[in-house]
């Protein structure tokens, strides 16, 4: 591979080619607010994932199949405002594309259209094809996503590791290739063995994301509120955390309460 490294002013599906044949790692992260997005943005990411996560961290389900296209769209809206230079790209929620590729398409253009987003992201691969072609032909960009599908957790019924055993080790392969065919841009690869993993991104030409995939492959993501430790319960083996904002805040939080029962905020340099 290359050695030569590129400054980009503004991420595109080009740039992560690039960046993948001349290998330079991709980081991409969640964010689903205006405030956080603009800061994650001016640091640097890559990509921002407008995730479907917005489900767990953001309105507090076990899952991320409650969350609406609607609220999809309003969280994505709020990140476009406040980005100038990652690629933003969106989940599809559940239910807006595995039954109906007309659907599929219809949810697609919506979340392109009404929040201004630069691409969309779904679960799945042999059995969401048609739907992804029709977008595809729509010429709105695609990111696939697979092995740990979070959108069929009550299908495996547990959030273990992926494509351990062969069978379904191929099938990842063989859906990793079609999606390449198809003409998406990129695919994460989520919770699945490090060797797996390097494998898939050696055999396609498209850009790997992993979680919880190891280091072999073009880029790594994770939720923010993880990274940035803003939530103790989840702690799966991939998560690094970066920070501890959940003892930061809670302390700051405690600081203020205390010092307005004291009567001592505002001081008078608080007040006019």
């Amino acid at each position: 591979m290359s050695s030569v490294k590129k400054s980009y002013t503004r991420i595109t599906t080009k740039s992560l080619f690039e960046m993948k044949a001349n290998g330079e790692k991709i980081a991409m992260l969640t964010a689903y607010d205006y405030t956080l997005a603009g800061i994650v943005d001016q640091a640097g990411i890559d990509i921002i994932l407008v995730g479907d996560s917005a489900s767990n961290v953001m309105a507090g389900h076990e899952t991320t199949l409650p969350i609406t296209l609607d609220q999809m769209i309003y969280h994505a809206s709020s990140v476009i405002r406040a980005v100038d230079r990652a690629l933003v790209v969106v989940d599809l929620p559940f239910g807006t594309y595995q039954a109906d590729s007309k659907e599929a398409l219809r949810s697609a253009i919506r979340i392109m259209k009404e929040s201004g987003a630069h691409a969309v992201k779904l679960e799945g691969g042999h059995e969401v094809k048609e739907s992804i072609e029709r977008i595809l032909q729509a010429g709105i960009p695609v990111m696939g996503h697979l092995g740990l599908t979070p959108q069929s957790i009550y299908k495996f019924g547990t959030y273990t590791v992926r494509a351990k055993e062969k069978e379904e080790a191929n099938q990842l392969r063989s859906d990793a290739k079609m999606l390449e065919e198809l003409g998406c841009f990129g695919i994460v690869l989520e919770k699945i063995p490090a060797t797996l993993a390097e494998k898939v991104a050696s055999e396609v030409t498209i850009p790997v994301i992993g979680i919880g995939a190891g280091n072999l492959v073009d880029g790594q993501v994770l939720v923010l509120h993880d990274m940035l430790g803003m939530s103790k319960e989840f702690s799966p083996r991939f998560l690094r955390r970066y920070l501890d904002l959940n003892t930061s805040i809670s302390g700051a939080v405690q600081s203020y309460a205390t010092d307005v029962k004291k009567g001592i905020f505002p001081n008078n340099k608080e007040q006019y």
